[in-house]
């Protein structure tokens, strides 16, 4: 199975002038995981993470002061949509993180995370089983 088959769509947009308290909110509303940080001054997208806010809040900084810019990950590992899940799920364990934006010449067409790749997998698994059992 390829990443584009498990891909979210959902690509959430934002800029690094969104308070962590916006990114939040945009985030739960589209009920998704990380938000595409988008900065012209940047070399190119970045990805603020659930994990990155809640590191954040959790020091004790102000979600309403605090930038996406501020806690954007900016050396970003990309997945293309021909990526095998392998693949994907490799360069998570790799890298110690669960999500990756998909690229393709256009920009980024979807984030998969490990939570996307589970829910593919998890049926295959069940099918095997079925059979072998």
């Amino acid at each position: 199975m390829l990443v584009r088959d498990a891909m979210s769509t959902v690509v959430l947009t934002i800029g690094p002038t969104h308070t962590l308290r916006q990114a939040a909110g945009l985030m739960a509303a589209r009920r998704v995981g990380a938000a595409v940080v988008l900065d012209g001054d940047a070399e190119g997208p970045g990805i603020l993470t659930e994990r990155d806010i809640l590191t954040s809040v959790g020091t004790g900084q102000d979600p309403d002061r605090e930038t996406a810019g501020a806690h954007t990950t900016t050396e970003v590992v990309f997945a293309a949509p021909s990526w095998t899940l392998e693949e994907a799920a490799e360069a998570m364990s790799r890298g110690g993180f669960r999500h990756l934006v998909v690229l393709d010449e256009a920009g980024p067409v979807g984030i998969v995370s490990v939570r996307d790749i589970v829910r593919c997998w998890a049926p295959a698994r069940r099918h095997r089983e079925t059979l072998v059992g």
